[in-house]
């Protein structure tokens, strides 16, 4: 059975429940700069892409004039739901799990720099990963730039490090950095979608995550 040393997270719709909060606010946000407002399908598909980047698949009516509006509306709604938004039952106690043997940590998220220290800051996590990457200081997914950062800083060798994230994005950019990919099924893309991709292993649940962790790190 093979062993890993290191574990990066996604963070949205993987760490934290924060899928519903994003779609709705990229739908609120389109209302506003009255734009066709994409399904929720369509909205989730982005998720973990850098936000820029993500609006031009599922808001193609947005132009560059629009997009410093869009940004500030999407802020708005978004932040507007921060402190409903929860990590998923049992991450906490995980994360808790992993350090203690010793583990690696670390994230490669699509969130900005600040964003992603807001959460780590408010969530108390700050302390509990070794290191983070976003898509702001990278490359965005599916480009491995940053699992390959993460790699190289720790000196990390690809079969030790295992990729946990709801989304195809996190799946190719694992894939392409030569690491092996877990899939949770709870998040932005549905089983179908992420079976496609081919991922290392799949999971339903944070509970059915950890014991397959946990026999392996």
């Amino acid at each position: 059975m093979k062993h890993y040393s290191a574990v990066i997270f996604d963070w949205d719709g993987t760490v934290m429940d924060s899928t519903h909060s994003i779609v709705s606010a990229i739908q609120m946000a389109c209302a506003d700069v009255s734009l066709p407002v994409p399904s929720a399908q369509d909205a989730a598909w982005v998720i973990g892409l850098s936000l820029e980047s993500a609006l031009y698949r599922c808001v193609p009516a947005l132009t560059a004039e629009q997009l410093p509006l869009f940004l500030e509306r999407y802020r708005y709604h978004f932040l507007g739901r921060d402190t409903q938004i929860k990590l998923f039952d049992g991450i906490p106690e995980l994360i808790t799990t992993l350090r203690s043997r010793a583990v690696t940590l670390g994230v490669a998220t699509g969130k900005s720099r600040v964003g992603l220290n807001r959460v780590l800051a408010s969530t108390q996590l700050h302390e509990c990963f070794d290191i983070t990457r976003c898509a702001d200081e990278s490359f965005g997914k599916p480009h491995p730039g940053m699992l390959l950062e993460i790699m190289e800083a720790r000196a990390l060798r690809p079969e030790q490090v295992l990729m946990v994230g709801d989304t195809t994005h996190d799946i190719q950019m694992a894939l392409a950095a030569g690491v092996d990919c877990m899939a949770v099924t709870y998040g932005a893309h549905d089983k179908p979608t992420l079976v496609k991709a081919q991922p290392t292993v799949m999971v339903s649940s944070v509970p059915e995550m950890q014991a397959w962790l946990l026999d392996r790190v």
